[in-house]
């Protein structure tokens, strides 16, 4: 028996029941409440990651589940232009988070990334899959908040850190605000590269300032307009005794972006 066919059956029984014992029509069955979702659809004019460039025009959608202080959702970059060969073309990242309060101010905020290329050719070095956990503390004061950020990537071998800083300027007249946000990192990789023997290490810092403009459409709908600007810096690749190598992907780039969620 399927769903809906249980569904009509268990419906007629306490219908049935109600006229027999009108005490039943007081207790009814509660359907479950629906998840809360969120569905984004991003288009960015450069794709950049921990300063370096996968690609440039990009579509980004996404689908988020609200589970009470948790998340989890998938997200994803299309390249339509400027394609980066072998990188990103196309990738999904589920990714998941759970949020603990520690105090009016602060929480900890653990999470993983699973992030899936797959087109990506390991013959030739990408990996098509890496997984990567990370531990947030979020402190919040006012329009003020400061998120320093851990990861370590399971496959790649090695950390990232991270630290965040935001802040908010309400725009009440313009039915909007400024929200201003500016994080500086460094990651060190030590088997950045799949079928490489001995293991190609890879490390460097990047930064990143920026501000985006949000816009309620609806009740249900939000219109976000950003730009900002990033960079990666002293980043090199290294294998066995050879001499380092610069990473000529790791560059300084502005990026647009325009983004529309709608929540259900």
């Amino acid at each position: 028996m399927n769903k809906t066919t249980t569904s009509v059956v268990l419906c007629a029984a306490l219908s049935l029941g109600a006229l027999i014992n009108p005490a039943l029509a007081a207790d009814p069955v509660t359907a479950p409440a629906a998840v809360p979702l969120t569905l984004t659809t991003t288009a960015v004019s450069q794709y950049m990651f921990r300063g370096v460039r996968l690609g440039g025009l990009c579509f980004q959608p996404s689908v988020e589940a609200a589970l009470g202080d948790g998340a989890l959702g998938v997200w994803s970059s299309l390249p339509l232009a400027s394609k980066v060969d072998g990188v990103s073309d196309p990738e999904f990242d589920i990714y998941g988070s759970y949020s603990f309060k520690l105090s009016d101010a602060a929480s900890l905020v653990p999470g993983f990334t699973w992030y899936l290329y797959p087109n990506a050719d390991e013959a030739i070095g990408f990996y098509q899959s890496t997984f990567e956990p990370s531990l947030a503390l979020n402190y919040t004061l006012g329009d003020f908040k400061i998120t320093p950020k851990v990861y370590y990537d399971l496959v790649l071998s090695g950390p990232t850190a991270e630290v965040t800083a935001a802040v908010s300027l309400p725009l009440k007249d313009a039915g909007t605000s400024l929200d201003f946000a500016a994080t500086v990192g460094t990651y060190k990789w030590t088997d950045a590269a799949a079928e490489t023997n001995p293991a190609l290490k890879n490390w460097g810092d990047y930064w990143q300032v920026g501000v985006s403009s949000p816009y309620q459409v609806s009740k249900d709908a939000k219109l976000v307009v950003g730009y900002a600007y990033t960079q990666g810096t002293g980043n090199y690749y290294k294998q066995g005794t050879d001499p380092k190598s610069e990473n000529s992907a790791a560059v300084g780039r502005g990026v647009v972006t325009l983004s529309y969620s709608v929540s259900f």
